[in-house]
């Protein structure tokens, strides 16, 4: 039988654990960021589209799996109000959650375009995308029902169950 035995201080015990520690919270860190919304990565994929012919607008919602008219029903020139009212602020959550925001443009015109929807997952009529566009970037918008007690979400395609 072999016994073997070896002295280590507490300063090197103490080191071990630090380098234990910076070396898991480093993995946790990596992880959630691979774990993101994926709203916020579909925004990001598709930050880059061209919005600046209808195509390209068509496009983008495509990317969220919307199909919607070929030509907007609404196309207008709408200013960012400089202050929120409340309102407005609550419109904002949903733009941040998507990984906008409008804060940024407080003060500015922006074009807003707004498509008819044709393919909704449960059937309901009356839905139609609203896209607001910035120097061709795509700023925010939302998906709407207009239909009394409609409701109102991000680009993301709804879960059906």
């Amino acid at each position: 039988m072999v016994i073997m035995s070896a002295k280590v201080s507490k300063g090197k015990i103490l080191t071990g654990l630090v380098i234990a520690a910076c070396v898991i919270a480093l993995l946790a860190i990596l992880l959630h960021k691979s774990e993101a919304p994926a709203s916020s990565n579909e925004t990001q994929m598709t930050a880059s589209a061209d919005v600046s012919t209808n195509e390209g607008r068509i496009a983008f919602l495509a990317s969220f799996g919307w199909e919607v008219s070929e030509t907007p029903t609404e196309t207008q020139e709408v200013k960012i109000p400089e202050e929120f009212n409340q309102v407005f602020t609550r419109y904002n959550q949903l733009q941040k959650s998507q990984g906008y925001d409008l804060a940024d443009y407080a003060g500015k015109r922006v074009k807003r375009y707004v498509y008819a929807i044709t393919n909704y997952p449960d059937g309901t009529p009356d839905q139609y995308a609203t896209l607001l566009i910035y120097q061709n970037q795509v700023i925010g918008g939302d998906v709407t029902c207009t239909r009394q007690g409609g409701k109102m979400h991000g680009f993301a395609m709804p879960q059906t169950t």
